[in-house]
Protein backbone atom coordinates (compact mmCIF):
# COMPACT_ATOMS: atom_id res chain seq x y z
CA UNK A 1 0.00 0.00 0.00
CA UNK A 2 1.64 3.38 -1.02
CA UNK A 3 -0.37 6.07 0.16
CA UNK A 4 1.62 9.27 -1.55
CA UNK A 5 -0.13 7.95 -5.21
CA UNK A 6 -2.67 11.04 -3.98
CA UNK A 7 -2.57 14.08 -5.50
CA UNK A 8 -0.82 16.10 -2.81
CA UNK A 9 -2.13 19.41 -4.61
CA UNK A 10 -5.60 18.35 -3.84
CA UNK A 11 -5.19 17.32 -0.37
CA UNK A 12 -3.35 20.43 0.99
CA UNK A 13 -5.97 22.50 -0.98
CA UNK A 14 -8.64 20.65 0.91
CA UNK A 15 -7.16 20.07 4.37
CA UNK A 16 -3.79 22.14 4.72
CA UNK A 17 -5.37 24.60 7.18
CA UNK A 18 -6.10 21.74 9.83
CA UNK A 19 -2.12 21.39 9.60
CA UNK A 20 -1.30 25.07 8.71
CA UNK A 21 1.90 25.84 10.19
CA UNK A 22 3.25 22.49 10.65
CA UNK A 23 6.18 22.77 8.66
CA UNK A 24 6.16 18.54 8.34
CA UNK A 25 7.62 17.00 5.28
CA UNK A 26 6.08 14.10 4.20
CA UNK A 27 7.79 10.24 4.03
CA UNK A 28 6.80 7.40 2.24
CA UNK A 29 5.65 4.36 4.90
CA UNK A 30 7.84 2.27 4.76
CA UNK A 31 10.26 5.03 5.21
CA UNK A 32 9.87 6.06 8.94
CA UNK A 33 9.93 9.61 9.61
CA UNK A 34 12.61 10.97 12.06
CA UNK A 35 12.19 13.65 14.39
CA UNK A 36 14.46 15.99 12.39
CA UNK A 37 11.46 16.06 10.14
CA UNK A 38 9.28 17.37 13.26
CA UNK A 39 8.66 21.07 12.79
CA UNK A 40 8.93 22.96 16.48
CA UNK A 41 5.50 24.06 15.92
CA UNK A 42 4.29 20.42 14.48
CA UNK A 43 2.32 21.16 17.87
CA UNK A 44 1.56 24.77 18.69
CA UNK A 45 -1.52 25.10 21.71
CA UNK A 46 -1.88 29.07 20.85
CA UNK A 47 -2.13 28.19 16.87
CA UNK A 48 -6.07 28.54 16.02
CA UNK A 49 -8.32 25.57 15.67
CA UNK A 50 -8.40 25.10 12.21
CA UNK A 51 -11.14 22.90 10.84
CA UNK A 52 -10.92 20.97 7.82
CA UNK A 53 -13.04 21.39 4.91
CA UNK A 54 -13.17 22.64 1.21
CA UNK A 55 -15.36 25.42 0.09
CA UNK A 56 -19.07 25.72 -0.68
CA UNK A 57 -19.42 26.95 -4.25
CA UNK A 58 -22.75 28.13 -4.37
CA UNK A 59 -24.55 28.76 -8.05
CA UNK A 60 -27.52 31.36 -7.49
CA UNK A 61 -30.18 31.06 -10.34
CA UNK A 62 -32.78 33.89 -11.52
CA UNK A 63 -35.53 32.68 -13.05
CA UNK A 64 -38.06 35.11 -14.98
CA UNK A 65 -39.91 35.60 -18.12
CA UNK A 66 -40.62 39.20 -19.68
CA UNK A 67 -44.36 39.67 -20.49
CA UNK A 68 -45.34 41.11 -23.85
CA UNK A 69 -48.34 43.42 -23.22
CA UNK A 70 -51.56 42.61 -24.86
CA UNK A 71 -55.03 44.22 -25.22
CA UNK A 72 -58.40 43.16 -23.42
CA UNK A 73 -56.42 39.53 -21.95
CA UNK A 74 -54.26 38.52 -18.82
CA UNK A 75 -50.99 39.24 -19.94
CA UNK A 76 -48.38 39.03 -17.08
CA UNK A 77 -48.46 36.65 -14.24
CA UNK A 78 -47.79 37.57 -10.41
CA UNK A 79 -44.54 39.13 -9.27
CA UNK A 80 -42.51 42.37 -9.35
CA UNK A 81 -40.06 41.18 -12.15
CA UNK A 82 -41.41 42.17 -15.36
CA UNK A 83 -38.46 43.90 -17.12
CA UNK A 84 -35.22 43.69 -17.71
CA UNK A 85 -34.23 47.03 -15.18
CA UNK A 86 -36.29 44.45 -12.74
CA UNK A 87 -34.61 41.74 -13.34
CA UNK A 88 -30.84 43.72 -13.65
CA UNK A 89 -31.99 45.30 -9.94
CA UNK A 90 -32.49 42.15 -8.76
CA UNK A 91 -29.46 40.20 -9.70
CA UNK A 92 -27.75 42.79 -7.44
CA UNK A 93 -30.06 42.49 -4.54
CA UNK A 94 -29.42 38.75 -4.65
CA UNK A 95 -25.17 38.83 -4.84
CA UNK A 96 -25.50 41.25 -2.46
CA UNK A 97 -27.44 39.31 -0.22
CA UNK A 98 -25.31 36.11 -0.66
CA UNK A 99 -22.07 37.89 -0.24
CA UNK A 100 -23.21 38.79 3.31
CA UNK A 101 -24.36 36.17 4.08
CA UNK A 102 -20.66 34.35 3.19
CA UNK A 103 -19.21 36.75 5.34
CA UNK A 104 -21.31 35.60 8.44
CA UNK A 105 -21.25 31.77 7.45
CA UNK A 106 -18.28 30.34 9.65
CA UNK A 107 -18.25 27.75 6.80
CA UNK A 108 -16.31 28.77 3.42
CA UNK A 109 -18.73 29.96 0.85
CA UNK A 110 -17.83 30.85 -2.62
CA UNK A 111 -20.85 33.02 -4.69
CA UNK A 112 -20.96 32.51 -7.87
CA UNK A 113 -21.74 35.20 -10.61
CA UNK A 114 -25.69 35.23 -10.53
CA UNK A 115 -26.76 33.22 -13.87
CA UNK A 116 -30.20 34.51 -15.52
CA UNK A 117 -33.42 31.99 -16.90
CA UNK A 118 -35.69 33.52 -19.50
CA UNK A 119 -36.51 29.54 -21.03
CA UNK A 120 -36.10 25.61 -20.63
CA UNK A 121 -33.56 25.80 -23.25
CA UNK A 122 -31.59 28.40 -20.96
CA UNK A 123 -32.22 26.52 -17.94
CA UNK A 124 -31.13 23.31 -19.74
CA UNK A 125 -28.14 25.05 -20.50
CA UNK A 126 -26.70 26.30 -17.46
CA UNK A 127 -22.90 26.01 -16.33
CA UNK A 128 -22.93 24.74 -13.22
CA UNK A 129 -19.51 23.02 -13.23
CA UNK A 130 -18.01 24.59 -10.47
CA UNK A 131 -21.07 24.61 -8.48
CA UNK A 132 -21.66 22.73 -5.08
CA UNK A 133 -24.99 23.75 -4.66
CA UNK A 134 -27.57 26.04 -6.79
CA UNK A 135 -30.09 28.23 -5.40
CA UNK A 136 -32.90 28.84 -7.81
CA UNK A 137 -34.87 32.27 -7.35
CA UNK A 138 -38.03 31.90 -9.58
CA UNK A 139 -39.21 35.64 -10.07
CA UNK A 140 -41.97 34.39 -12.53
CA UNK A 141 -41.48 31.57 -15.22
CA UNK A 142 -43.19 28.31 -15.97
CA UNK A 143 -42.91 24.86 -13.95
CA UNK A 144 -41.40 23.17 -16.54
CA UNK A 145 -38.62 26.18 -16.54
CA UNK A 146 -38.47 25.79 -12.30
CA UNK A 147 -37.93 21.69 -13.03
CA UNK A 148 -35.01 22.75 -15.66
CA UNK A 149 -33.06 24.62 -13.18
CA UNK A 150 -33.37 22.16 -10.78
CA UNK A 151 -30.00 19.84 -11.10
CA UNK A 152 -30.13 16.28 -10.64
CA UNK A 153 -28.31 16.36 -6.93
CA UNK A 154 -30.84 19.09 -6.10
CA UNK A 155 -30.77 22.07 -4.42
CA UNK A 156 -32.97 25.17 -3.02
CA UNK A 157 -35.37 27.92 -4.08
CA UNK A 158 -35.23 31.52 -2.99
CA UNK A 159 -38.97 33.21 -2.84
CA UNK A 160 -39.76 36.59 -1.72
CA UNK A 161 -42.86 38.07 -0.14
CA UNK A 162 -41.87 40.96 1.65
CA UNK A 163 -38.07 40.63 1.21
CA UNK A 164 -38.09 42.60 -2.30
CA UNK A 165 -40.61 42.12 -5.31
CA UNK A 166 -42.80 39.53 -4.36
CA UNK A 167 -42.26 36.48 -6.71
CA UNK A 168 -44.86 34.61 -8.70
CA UNK A 169 -43.72 31.30 -7.30
CA UNK A 170 -44.11 32.68 -3.91
CA UNK A 171 -47.60 31.46 -4.43
CA UNK A 172 -47.03 28.80 -7.23
CA UNK A 173 -45.04 26.13 -5.20
CA UNK A 174 -46.83 23.38 -4.25
CA UNK A 175 -46.66 19.62 -3.99
CA UNK A 176 -47.32 19.55 -8.04
CA UNK A 177 -43.46 20.22 -7.92
CA UNK A 178 -42.00 19.39 -4.11
CA UNK A 179 -42.00 16.41 -2.42
CA UNK A 180 -43.35 16.22 1.09
CA UNK A 181 -42.96 14.16 4.44
CA UNK A 182 -45.31 11.64 2.81
CA UNK A 183 -43.82 10.86 -0.21
CA UNK A 184 -41.76 7.52 -0.54
CA UNK A 185 -37.84 8.16 0.00
CA UNK A 186 -37.36 7.43 -3.46
CA UNK A 187 -35.67 9.45 -6.77
CA UNK A 188 -38.70 10.57 -8.44
CA UNK A 189 -37.96 12.93 -11.70
CA UNK A 190 -40.01 15.38 -11.88
CA UNK A 191 -40.60 16.05 -8.33
CA UNK A 192 -36.42 16.23 -6.94
CA UNK A 193 -36.81 19.11 -4.63
CA UNK A 194 -38.72 19.22 -0.95
CA UNK A 195 -40.75 21.17 0.77
CA UNK A 196 -38.00 21.88 3.02
CA UNK A 197 -35.95 23.10 0.35
CA UNK A 198 -38.14 26.31 0.29
CA UNK A 199 -36.95 29.48 1.87
CA UNK A 200 -39.24 32.78 1.92
CA UNK A 201 -37.57 35.90 2.44
CA UNK A 202 -35.01 34.50 5.39
CA UNK A 203 -31.16 34.45 4.25
CA UNK A 204 -30.67 32.90 8.13
CA UNK A 205 -32.51 30.03 6.80
CA UNK A 206 -30.46 29.80 3.64
CA UNK A 207 -27.43 29.86 6.17
CA UNK A 208 -28.32 26.74 8.21
CA UNK A 209 -29.47 25.10 5.02
CA UNK A 210 -25.99 25.64 3.41
CA UNK A 211 -24.48 24.49 6.54
CA UNK A 212 -25.86 21.13 5.73
CA UNK A 213 -24.79 20.94 2.43
CA UNK A 214 -21.29 21.55 3.57
CA UNK A 215 -21.31 19.14 5.74
CA UNK A 216 -22.24 16.44 3.22
CA UNK A 217 -19.86 17.67 0.96
CA UNK A 218 -17.18 17.28 2.85
CA UNK A 219 -18.49 14.27 4.21
CA UNK A 220 -18.71 12.15 1.56
CA UNK A 221 -15.35 10.56 0.12
CA UNK A 222 -13.76 11.43 3.65
CA UNK A 223 -10.34 9.53 3.32
CA UNK A 224 -9.51 8.05 6.84
CA UNK A 225 -6.85 6.78 8.21
CA UNK A 226 -7.12 3.20 9.97
CA UNK A 227 -4.13 1.91 12.26
CA UNK A 228 -4.43 -1.51 12.90
CA UNK A 229 -7.54 -1.75 10.30
CA UNK A 230 -11.30 -1.02 10.15
CA UNK A 231 -13.36 -2.73 12.76
CA UNK A 232 -17.32 -1.90 13.77
CA UNK A 233 -18.58 -2.35 17.27
CA UNK A 234 -21.24 -5.47 17.05
CA UNK A 235 -21.54 -4.60 13.02
CA UNK A 236 -18.40 -6.16 11.21
CA UNK A 237 -19.87 -5.23 8.21
CA UNK A 238 -19.45 -1.37 9.53
CA UNK A 239 -16.48 -0.60 7.19
CA UNK A 240 -17.51 -2.20 4.25
CA UNK A 241 -21.00 0.06 4.27
CA UNK A 242 -18.72 2.87 5.40
CA UNK A 243 -17.22 2.32 1.76
CA UNK A 244 -20.01 2.03 -0.27
CA UNK A 245 -22.93 4.03 1.25
CA UNK A 246 -20.61 7.34 1.93
CA UNK A 247 -17.35 6.63 -0.37
CA UNK A 248 -15.09 6.42 2.78
CA UNK A 249 -11.03 5.86 2.06
CA UNK A 250 -10.29 3.96 4.37
CA UNK A 251 -6.22 3.64 4.49
CA UNK A 252 -5.41 0.68 6.49
CA UNK A 253 -2.01 1.00 8.02
CA UNK A 254 -0.53 -2.19 10.12
CA UNK A 255 0.79 -1.67 13.67
CA UNK A 256 4.00 -3.27 11.89
CA UNK A 257 4.82 -0.16 10.75
CA UNK A 258 4.02 1.72 13.27
CA UNK A 259 6.48 -0.26 15.99
CA UNK A 260 9.15 0.47 13.70
CA UNK A 261 8.22 4.26 13.57
CA UNK A 262 8.23 3.83 17.47
CA UNK A 263 11.60 2.23 17.67
CA UNK A 264 13.30 5.05 15.64
CA UNK A 265 11.52 7.71 17.50
CA UNK A 266 12.48 6.21 21.14
CA UNK A 267 15.90 6.26 20.11
CA UNK A 268 16.36 9.68 18.47
CA UNK A 269 17.56 12.11 21.30
CA UNK A 270 15.78 14.73 18.90
CA UNK A 271 12.86 13.06 18.88
CA UNK A 272 12.67 12.62 22.93
CA UNK A 273 13.78 16.73 23.17
CA UNK A 274 10.77 17.88 21.27
CA UNK A 275 8.13 15.57 22.78
CA UNK A 276 9.59 17.02 26.26
CA UNK A 277 9.32 20.70 24.40
CA UNK A 278 5.95 19.90 23.80
CA UNK A 279 5.09 18.17 27.30
CA UNK A 280 6.22 21.09 29.02
CA UNK A 281 4.23 23.59 27.19
CA UNK A 282 1.43 21.47 27.52
CA UNK A 283 1.41 20.92 31.17
CA UNK A 284 1.56 25.01 31.44
CA UNK A 285 -1.69 25.64 30.10
CA UNK A 286 -3.91 27.19 32.51
CA UNK A 287 -6.19 24.49 34.44
CA UNK A 288 -4.18 21.46 33.02
CA UNK A 289 -3.17 19.27 36.30
CA UNK A 290 -0.90 16.48 36.03
CA UNK A 291 -2.27 12.90 37.70
CA UNK A 292 -0.12 10.48 35.90
CA UNK A 293 3.55 9.78 35.36
CA UNK A 294 4.93 12.94 33.40
CA UNK A 295 6.73 9.77 31.47
CA UNK A 296 3.78 8.96 29.70
CA UNK A 297 2.46 12.22 28.67
CA UNK A 298 6.44 12.90 26.63
CA UNK A 299 5.63 9.38 25.03
CA UNK A 300 2.37 10.36 24.10
CA UNK A 301 3.61 13.28 22.46
CA UNK A 302 6.00 11.25 20.42
CA UNK A 303 3.07 9.06 19.35
CA UNK A 304 1.12 12.23 18.65
CA UNK A 305 4.24 13.09 16.42
CA UNK A 306 3.79 9.74 14.53
CA UNK A 307 0.13 9.98 14.10
CA UNK A 308 0.19 12.62 12.83
CA UNK A 309 3.16 12.35 10.54
CA UNK A 310 1.04 8.76 9.53
CA UNK A 311 -1.98 10.92 8.58
CA UNK A 312 -0.26 13.31 6.05
CA UNK A 313 1.51 10.53 4.63
CA UNK A 314 -1.79 9.25 3.68
CA UNK A 315 -3.16 12.81 2.94
CA UNK A 316 -6.19 11.60 4.98
CA UNK A 317 -9.01 13.97 6.47
CA UNK A 318 -9.10 11.57 9.77
CA UNK A 319 -7.70 8.74 11.35
CA UNK A 320 -8.80 5.96 14.04
CA UNK A 321 -6.64 3.22 15.67
CA UNK A 322 -7.80 -0.11 16.22
CA UNK A 323 -6.95 -2.46 19.62
CA UNK A 324 -5.86 0.35 21.33
CA UNK A 325 -6.25 -0.54 24.59
CA UNK A 326 -3.87 -3.72 23.62
CA UNK A 327 -1.48 -3.42 21.03
CA UNK A 328 -0.52 0.06 21.59
CA UNK A 329 -0.03 0.44 25.16
CA UNK A 330 3.32 -2.61 25.07
CA UNK A 331 4.69 -0.57 21.98
CA UNK A 332 4.43 3.27 23.36
CA UNK A 333 4.92 2.76 26.90
CA UNK A 334 1.67 5.32 26.81
CA UNK A 335 -1.96 5.22 26.11
CA UNK A 336 -3.13 6.52 22.10
CA UNK A 337 -5.87 9.02 24.35
CA UNK A 338 -4.09 12.10 24.90
CA UNK A 339 -2.44 11.81 21.38
CA UNK A 340 -6.44 11.44 19.53
CA UNK A 341 -7.29 14.44 22.07
CA UNK A 342 -4.25 16.31 20.77
CA UNK A 343 -4.86 15.72 17.52
CA UNK A 344 -9.10 16.74 17.64
CA UNK A 345 -7.87 20.04 19.27
CA UNK A 346 -6.14 21.38 16.57
CA UNK A 347 -8.97 20.46 13.84
CA UNK A 348 -7.77 16.73 12.78
CA UNK A 349 -10.71 14.27 13.61
CA UNK A 350 -9.28 11.39 15.17
CA UNK A 351 -11.45 8.54 16.74
CA UNK A 352 -10.08 5.11 18.94
CA UNK A 353 -11.90 1.95 18.56
CA UNK A 354 -11.88 2.30 14.61
CA UNK A 355 -15.67 1.52 15.13
CA UNK A 356 -17.07 2.70 11.56
CA UNK A 357 -20.61 2.71 13.34
CA UNK A 358 -20.04 5.93 14.58
CA UNK A 359 -16.70 6.94 12.97
CA UNK A 360 -19.54 8.39 9.73
CA UNK A 361 -21.82 10.21 12.00
CA UNK A 362 -18.75 11.90 13.65
CA UNK A 363 -17.28 12.47 10.46
CA UNK A 364 -20.72 14.40 9.37
CA UNK A 365 -21.22 16.07 12.80
CA UNK A 366 -17.83 18.00 12.79
CA UNK A 367 -18.55 19.12 9.32
CA UNK A 368 -21.29 20.42 10.13
CA UNK A 369 -20.60 22.00 13.42
CA UNK A 370 -16.50 22.83 12.32
CA UNK A 371 -15.63 21.46 16.02
CA UNK A 372 -14.35 18.96 17.73
CA UNK A 373 -16.38 15.79 18.40
CA UNK A 374 -16.38 13.84 21.28
CA UNK A 375 -16.92 9.56 20.89
CA UNK A 376 -17.73 8.26 24.03
CA UNK A 377 -19.91 5.19 25.01
CA UNK A 378 -23.59 5.51 25.98
CA UNK A 379 -25.09 4.47 29.21
CA UNK A 380 -28.34 3.59 30.21
CA UNK A 381 -30.68 6.73 30.49
CA UNK A 382 -32.92 7.17 33.63
CA UNK A 383 -34.69 9.85 34.85
CA UNK A 384 -34.06 12.40 31.54
CA UNK A 385 -30.04 11.67 32.65
CA UNK A 386 -27.83 9.95 30.44
CA UNK A 387 -23.58 9.55 31.53
CA UNK A 388 -21.39 10.26 28.68
CA UNK A 389 -17.79 8.56 29.10
CA UNK A 390 -14.49 7.94 27.20
CA UNK A 391 -10.83 8.61 27.86
CA UNK A 392 -10.12 10.17 24.54
CA UNK A 393 -12.16 13.66 24.77
CA UNK A 394 -11.00 16.66 22.96
CA UNK A 395 -10.16 19.88 24.82
CA UNK A 396 -11.46 22.74 22.62
CA UNK A 397 -14.95 21.70 22.54
CA UNK A 398 -16.12 25.15 21.50
CA UNK A 399 -13.12 25.39 18.48
CA UNK A 400 -11.65 27.57 20.77
CA UNK A 401 -10.62 27.44 24.66
CA UNK A 402 -8.63 24.81 26.48
CA UNK A 403 -11.71 23.13 29.03
CA UNK A 404 -9.71 22.18 32.43
CA UNK A 405 -8.61 18.87 32.32
CA UNK A 406 -6.38 16.50 34.69
CA UNK A 407 -3.73 14.41 33.19
CA UNK A 408 -5.04 10.71 34.60
CA UNK A 409 -4.20 7.19 33.70
CA UNK A 410 -6.23 5.19 31.04
CA UNK A 411 -9.04 4.02 32.85
CA UNK A 412 -9.48 0.30 32.33
CA UNK A 413 -5.33 0.04 32.45
CA UNK A 414 -4.40 2.53 34.98
CA UNK A 415 -1.70 3.40 32.65
CA UNK A 416 -0.01 5.70 30.19
CA UNK A 417 -2.29 9.44 30.05
CA UNK A 418 -5.51 9.89 29.04
CA UNK A 419 -7.31 13.47 29.97
CA UNK A 420 -10.27 14.26 32.61
CA UNK A 421 -11.70 17.12 30.61
CA UNK A 422 -14.34 19.35 32.68
CA UNK A 423 -17.39 20.34 30.09
CA UNK A 424 -18.81 23.69 31.78
CA UNK A 425 -22.38 23.25 33.33
CA UNK A 426 -24.79 24.61 31.19
CA UNK A 427 -22.72 23.85 28.25
CA UNK A 428 -25.83 22.77 25.40
CA UNK A 429 -24.54 19.49 23.31
CA UNK A 430 -25.86 17.42 20.21
CA UNK A 431 -26.20 14.03 20.06
CA UNK A 432 -25.84 11.45 17.64
CA UNK A 433 -26.48 7.23 18.04
CA UNK A 434 -26.31 5.30 14.80
CA UNK A 435 -28.34 2.29 15.35
CA UNK A 436 -25.39 -0.23 13.88
CA UNK A 437 -24.43 0.29 10.76
CA UNK A 438 -27.86 0.36 8.89
CA UNK A 439 -29.23 3.81 7.65
CA UNK A 440 -31.26 4.79 11.20
CA UNK A 441 -29.71 7.35 13.12
CA UNK A 442 -30.81 9.04 16.14
CA UNK A 443 -30.25 12.36 17.19
CA UNK A 444 -30.70 14.69 20.03
CA UNK A 445 -30.16 17.48 22.72
CA UNK A 446 -28.98 17.32 26.06
CA UNK A 447 -27.50 20.08 28.88
CA UNK A 448 -24.44 18.67 30.73
CA UNK A 449 -25.49 18.68 34.47
CA UNK A 450 -21.70 17.63 36.13
CA UNK A 451 -18.42 16.34 35.31
CA UNK A 452 -18.29 13.09 37.88
CA UNK A 453 -15.64 11.19 38.92
CA UNK A 454 -17.58 7.66 38.47
CA UNK A 455 -15.06 4.55 38.15
CA UNK A 456 -15.71 4.62 34.39
CA UNK A 457 -13.72 6.05 31.81
CA UNK A 458 -12.06 9.40 32.83
CA UNK A 459 -13.97 12.07 30.62
CA UNK A 460 -17.30 11.56 31.98
CA UNK A 461 -20.59 13.97 31.79
CA UNK A 462 -23.93 13.48 33.35
CA UNK A 463 -26.59 15.38 30.99
CA UNK A 464 -29.65 15.93 31.24
CA UNK A 465 -31.81 15.00 27.71
CA UNK A 466 -33.30 17.43 25.98
CA UNK A 467 -36.94 16.11 24.87
CA UNK A 468 -38.76 12.27 25.56
CA UNK A 469 -36.18 10.91 27.12
CA UNK A 470 -37.94 7.86 27.82
CA UNK A 471 -37.51 6.89 23.93
CA UNK A 472 -34.43 6.28 24.47
CA UNK A 473 -34.61 3.28 26.16
CA UNK A 474 -35.94 1.57 23.26
CA UNK A 475 -32.39 2.40 21.77
CA UNK A 476 -29.62 1.06 24.12
CA UNK A 477 -27.37 -1.22 21.93
CA UNK A 478 -24.31 -0.81 24.59
CA UNK A 479 -22.96 1.61 21.93
CA UNK A 480 -20.93 4.53 20.71
CA UNK A 481 -21.89 8.25 20.39
CA UNK A 482 -20.78 10.90 19.24
CA UNK A 483 -21.39 14.71 21.04
CA UNK A 484 -20.76 18.20 19.69
CA UNK A 485 -21.09 21.85 21.73
CA UNK A 486 -24.25 23.27 20.30
CA UNK A 487 -27.74 22.46 18.49
CA UNK A 488 -27.07 21.14 15.01
CA UNK A 489 -30.72 19.01 14.79
CA UNK A 490 -32.23 20.84 12.12
CA UNK A 491 -28.85 20.57 10.03
CA UNK A 492 -28.11 16.93 10.77
CA UNK A 493 -32.35 16.22 9.63
CA UNK A 494 -31.47 18.39 6.54
CA UNK A 495 -28.63 16.77 5.74
CA UNK A 496 -29.82 13.05 6.41
CA UNK A 497 -31.29 11.96 3.17
CA UNK A 498 -28.55 13.36 1.05
CA UNK A 499 -26.39 10.87 2.23
CA UNK A 500 -28.82 8.01 2.68
CA UNK A 501 -29.98 8.41 5.94
CA UNK A 502 -33.01 7.91 7.96
CA UNK A 503 -32.90 10.22 10.44
CA UNK A 504 -34.73 10.48 14.28
CA UNK A 505 -34.94 13.81 16.54
CA UNK A 506 -35.93 12.60 19.69
CA UNK A 507 -35.85 16.55 20.78
CA UNK A 508 -38.12 17.41 18.61
CA UNK A 509 -41.30 19.09 19.54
Amino acid sequence: MCCNQFNRREFFGASARMVAGAGLAAASLSSPAGASEWASDMWDPGRPFQAAGKPLYVQPVLMYRLPARRKATSWKSWGGIQTEAAAAEETSRIAGELEALARKAEFPITVLPVQKVRSVEEASGLESADATVRIVYPATGSGAMLRACIPEQGGMVFVRHQSGPVYYWYEALSVKYLKTDKDPQTPDEGRRLSVHDVVVDDTDELLWRLRAFYGVYNFLGTRVVALGGPGGKYAPGAPTAARDRYQFDIVEVSYDDLAKRIEGAMADPGCLAQAEGWTESYLALPHTKLATDRQFVVNAFVLYGLFKTIVLECEAQAFTINRCMSTILPMAKTTACLPLSLLNDEGLLSFCESDFVIIPAGVLLYYIARKPVFLHNSTFPHNGIVTCAHCTAPRRMDASRYEPAQILTHYESEYGAAPKVSIPEGQEVTFISPEYATTRWVGFKGTVESNPFYDICRSQQDVRIHGNWKKLLNEVRDSHWVMVYGDYLRELGYAAPRVGIVWENFSET
